[in-house]
C-alpha cells in the first residue's frame, strides 16, 4: 500500500477533498491532507484564488512543502489544481519520491529543477475543455511537456470543461469522469505501492 500527501485546492480543505482521501484510505492507503487554507473553505472559486494570491502563492506552496516535514520518504505527492504545485515542488526535489498525481494542474518542470526526476512516475488528470487547465495558465501544455520528457509519465483527459470534477462537494463534480479518475489513481498507487 501507498503513502500519500494530498494537497487541496482554491476552495480549500473541502468535504470533497476529505471524501477522496477517505475512499483512498477505504482501499488500503494511507493518506496526508494538510490545510494549507488554516481552516478557511471558500464556495466560490475565484473567492478561493483570491485568498491564495493575498495570502501569497509563495506562501502556500511553502506550507505544503513544510507539511512534508517529519513524514517519511517513499511518499506519492497529489494535489487538486492549486495543490498541484506542492505535490509537484515535492514530487522533483523531496528524496524518495514513489510518485506524484497532479489532478487538474500541472506547472513547468523548470519551475522546480532542471528536469523531472528519473525514476519518479506521475500522471496528470484532467478534463479536455477545462478553461483552467487547457486555456487559461497553459497548464496542459506543461503536462504535455513533462510527459513527452519523463520516463514514466501519463497525461489523462476527460470529456467535459469542469474544473474541480472530483470533488463531490462541489457543482463542478461529474461522477462518471471521478469514478474514473478514481479506478485510475487506485491502479497508479497500487503499481507504486
Amino acid at each position: 500500500m501507498s503513502e500519500l500527501l494530498l494537497f487541496h485546492h482554491a476552495h480549500g480543505l473541502t468535504e470533497g477533498v476529505v471524501a477522496f482521501a477517505d475512499d483512498l484510505r477505504a482501499a488500503g492507503h494511507t493518506v496526508h491532507v494538510p490545510d494549507l487554507y488554516e481552516g478557511r473553505v471558500f464556495t466560490d472559486l475565484e473567492e478561493g484564488i483570491g485568498f491564495a494570491r493575498e495570502t501569497g502563492f509563495g506562501t502556500v506552496l511553502e506550507r505544503g512543502v513544510a507539511a512534508a516535514e517529519g513524514l517519511p520518504e517513499g511518499l506519492v505527492y497529489a494535489g487538486f489544481s492549486l495543490g498541484a504545485m506542492p505535490s509537484q515542488k515535492l514530487a522533483q526535489t523531496r528524496p524518495g519520491a514513489k510518485g506524484a498525481l497532479l489532478l487538474s494542474g500541472c506547472v513547468p518542470v523548470g519551475e522546480f529543477g532542471a528536469s523531472w526526476p528519473e525514476g519518479v512516475p506521475v500522471e496528470i488528470h484532467a478534463m479536455d475543455a477545462d478553461e483552467y487547465f487547457v486555456e487559461e495558465g497553459g497548464d496542459i501544455d506543461a503536462a504535455r511537456a513533462l510527459v513527452k520528457s519523463a520516463d514514466d509519465a501519463e497525461l489523462y483527459l476527460y470529456p467535459g470543461d469542469r474544473h474541480l470534477f472530483a470533488d463531490k462537494s462541489l457543482p463542478d463534480y461529474d461522477e462518471k469522469a471521478a469514478a474514473l479518475l478514481t479506478e485510475r489513481v487506485l491502479a497508479f498507487l497500487a503499481r507504486v505501492g
